[in-house]
């Protein structure tokens, strides 16, 4: 349950359309659910507005199966889980049987029909629909180099994830800068612009130098030895003269993609009652 369905659910409350008991029941329902190898935060999306991300890196598709299992039984959805492998990935669609609807990994259902889509660039797989985005902004998403484009694809479908529009300006870096400049407009319009390069990392002080909104740079670990796997561009990123620039950690398209999320949609915050989040709850 996410926090516009805890306001839905109390708004019925108050009108006598649903019981106290059973209103107190569904939220009552527990927070965690202990898979044993996982702790799985199911009251995420009610503090933060988003649903539990899957770090795919180290787990098993067994293990990854499972957690999303977990969160989609409990409403929270799509459920996104980043840095997966291929085979993994495979596995995981298996699991979830899309095309018999028998279970997989002991489940006794498979949740058979649930959309599962994997993205071999970013290494993202996602489980269930993509929620509509906010016709009324965007985000843009630029990288330097085509190399980057793992990082920035992280960091792209994130954003979409999340709920946010997001435009792609690509292979814009600043070996050919008349490539950046060319989409101005774009980037003037945007709400926020994530920067991902490698190399020098130039190109989020050229881009924070350009617009009025915030600016999320992301060094990536592409580059030859003096680059020291990403350690250049993110100096470089770290000390821009440019106002207005915030840097995640190397190759984190997720982290950049999430906050450039929060950026783009934001929310009320629930003490205030002021009404509906103006974000798109994962």
């Amino acid at each position: 349950m996410d926090r516009n369905e805890l306001r839905a659910l109390l708004q019925r409350v108050a009108e006598g359309a649903t019981g106290v008991d059973q209103a107190v029941a569904r939220i009552a329902a527990a927070p965690v659910d202990d898979l044993g190898f996982a702790k799985v935060d199911l009251h995420r999306s009610q503090r933060q507005g988003a649903t539990e991300v899957i770090y795919g890196e180290g787990k098993t598709a067994e293990q990854i199966a499972a957690i999303a299992l977990s969160l989609l039984r409990a409403g929270q959805g799509p459920v996104l889980a980043t840095r997966v492998d291929p085979p993994k990935a495979d596995e995981v669609r298996l699991a979830f049987s899309l095309r018999e609807g028998k279970g997989g990994f002991g489940s006794p259902d498979g949740f058979g029909g649930v959309p599962v889509r994997y993205d071999d660039t970013s290494r993202i797989l996602l489980l269930g629909e993509l929620p509509a985005p906010k016709p009324e902004s965007f985000l843009v998403v630029a990288c330097a180099g085509t190399s980057d484009l793992p990082v920035a694809e992280e960091a792209a479908i994130t954003a979409e994830a999340l709920g946010s529009r997001v435009e792609r300006l690509y292979d814009v870096g600043v070996a050919g800068i008349h490539r950046l400049l060319s989409c101005g407009d774009m980037l003037t319009s945007a709400r926020c612009v994530v920067a991902v390069a490698g190399m020098e990392g130039a190109l989020a002080s050229v881009i924070g130098g350009l617009v009025s909104c915030p600016v999320v740079a992301v060094p990536t670990s592409v580059g030859y030895g003096a680059s020291f796997n990403g350690l250049a561009a993110l100096l470089s990123m770290l000390n821009s003269c440019a106002s207005g620039v915030s840097v995640v950690n190397i190759d984190n398209g997720f982290g950049a993609g999430y906050l450039a999320h929060m950026i783009d949609c934001p929310r009320v915050s629930p003490a205030s009652g002021d009404g509906a989040s103006e974000g798109t709850a994962l």
